[in-house]
């Protein structure tokens, strides 16, 4: 029969892996420095928002594409401008989609 102190040693190792394997796959997935150059507005189908943390350190703008992810300084004109663009797409998109439903 296990003993109580081995399955209480088992199950906090197995909880130790897991959360180093999720805090791994986030820091993985953060810019870490900017894009060097400006990205041509076609080539971007998305973007989403990286706050600062302790495992991401800079606040990025991350523009998706279909090559993957490009991270960008939302200080740049550039970066917000095409954020503005993108807005109005969507914003116009859904006016569209809800003018056809009613």
């Amino acid at each position: 029969m296990v003993s109580m102190k081995v399955t209480v040693m088992m199950v906090t190792l197995v909880t130790l892996c897991v959360l180093a394997t999720n805090t791994h796959a986030a820091y993985i997935f953060c810019c870490k420095r900017y894009l060097p150059g400006k990205l041509p507005l076609s080539e971007i189908r998305g973007f989403s928002l990286q706050k600062s943390t302790e495992l991401c350190p800079i606040r990025a703008i991350i523009f998706h594409t279909k090559k993957g992810k490009r991270c960008a300084d939302p200080t740049k004109n550039w970066v917000m401008d095409y954020i503005v663009i993108f807005k109005k797409i969507f914003y116009s998109d859904n006016q569209t989609s809800s003018e056809h439903i009613v």
